[in-house]
This record gives structure tokens, sequence and C-alpha cells, in this order.
């Protein structure tokens, strides 16, 4: 039996109908050779990632007693005994990959980042967040819970909220509602801008939500920029497309 640790941020699902709906909300599988599932546990979706013959899955484990359960139960399954954030991808496969998971909360921003990093070989992404989380992902501007991670990753993706998870549906239940969400990755190749500049434009912006993007963005600004209607906005009020111009014009 294999004991949930909290340090890994391990909660088991335990209802068969969500690992299932989980695994099932992955539709662009033609896009893609493989799916990496993040953090398995005991298994609840990798069996029904297994079932599906059009992908090979792949496993990402760093808990020994979990790769040992994996081994003895799922002999067909390749396990990584490494955690995601460090895994080369090339290891798996030189095609692309799609990721999937009831991912650790304790590491579920890092994971999207590491997408982020990985976007051009990540076609799509369906997983289990902590319900903060996936909200904020799929949060259009305007809103509070938009922010850093909402434009970046909405630049090169079209994400979609699916459905909300109660708390008694995990082994041990978490303190929180979890959210799922879907992520295909669009035709954005090239955002038109620096990109290294965008996340720097966007990480500056947010870092002082409350100001106007004239004060929270004021060591870019030249003179002429100063009077521009655009820098009277707050960051959570600017789309992807406004940031990719702000860019621009900055740099």
């Amino acid at each position: 039996m294999v004991k949930a640790k909290k340090h890994l941020g391990q909660h088991f699902l335990i209802d068969d109908s969500i690992s299932f709906n989980i695994a099932n909300a992955l539709k662009n599988v033609e896009s893609y050779s493989h799916v990496i599932e993040v953090g398995p546990g005991t298994g609840a979706l990798t069996k029904h990632l297994l079932a599906n013959e059009n992908f090979t899955t792949v496993a990402a484990e760093i808990d020994r007693e979990s790769v040992a359960y994996l081994n003895q139960h799922y002999p067909d399954l390749k396990v990584i005994e490494e955690s995601f954030l460090k895994l080369d991808f090339n290891k798996i496969t030189d095609g692309n990959i799609a990721v999937s998971g009831n991912f650790p909360y304790n590491i579920s921003t890092q994971i999207l980042f590491k997408v982020f990093d990985e976007k051009h070989r990540v076609p799509e992404v369906v997983g289990m967040f902590q319900k903060e989380v996936a909200e904020r992902v799929a949060e259009k501007p305007g809103s509070k819970t938009y922010g850093i991670l909402s434009v970046l990753l909405q630049a090169f993706y079209d994400i979609e909220y699916l459905f909300t998870v109660d708390e008694d549906v995990f082994d041990p239940p978490p303190k929180v509602k979890s959210g799922v969400i879907r992520m295909v990755r669009n035709d954005v190749r090239d955002l038109g801008c620096d990109e290294k500049k965008f996340k720097q434009v966007i990480k500056t912006a947010f870092n002082q939500r409350r100001k106007m993007l004239r004060s929270s963005l004021k060591p870019f600004l030249k003179e002429e920029h100063k009077t521009m209607e655009l820098f009277s906005k707050r960051p959570e009020q600017i789309g992807v497309a406004e940031f990719v111009k702000i860019t621009n014009l900055l740099f």
C-alpha cells in the first residue's frame, strides 16, 4: 500500500469516473506520439491513459513507493524516476509530447512554467490543479485572478476550464477544491516581439498590479509613452496582443 506523502503534495484520486474524464479530455491526439503523466501515484489516471492506443504513456514519478507499485501493477508502463521539472523530453522522444496528471499542488505553477518553456513540443495539456490555479490560468483580462501565468500561457495556448472537483474524492482530502483544465497549442509560433522582454514586461507590470502601467513600467518608459492611453491601464486590463504591443513600444 502506498501512503500519500505530504511533502510531495500527494492526494490520491479515488473517484474512477473523474480519472476517466480527465484521460478522455485529451482531444488532439494526432498531434503527439507520447503523453507524460506527472506524479501518477498509484495509477488512478494511468490505467485510463494506457487504454488509449493513440499514444504511448510515460510516467514521471519521484516517490519510490509509487514507482515500485506502478512497476508491479503496470508492467507495460515506462516509469521515469525523476522530477518532471528536470526531465529532458529527448529521453522520451524527439517528437511532440502531451502532459497530463493530477498534478501535485506544491509544484503546479512550476509545472506550467516548464510547459511554457517546452511549448513548441507540447501541443496539449489536460490536468487537475488547485482550483485557484486552474481558474487563474484560464481567466480572461478584467479579473483579479488574471495574472502572469494567464498572459504567458494564453499567448500560446487556447485554455478551457473543464470542471471542478470536490475535496472528498481524494485520499487524503485536500483543504481546497480542484479544477481541471485543457490547454491546446494555438497557431502562434512567433509573438512578434522579443519573448524575454515580453516576460520581463508582464512580470514587472504584475509585481505592482494595483498601479497603472505608467507607474509600474516607469523604468522602461520614454517621454512619449507617458501620455499614451495604453499606459493608463492596470495590468489585469491588458490582453496578450496589447502586452506584445507594449513590449515593442518599450524595446
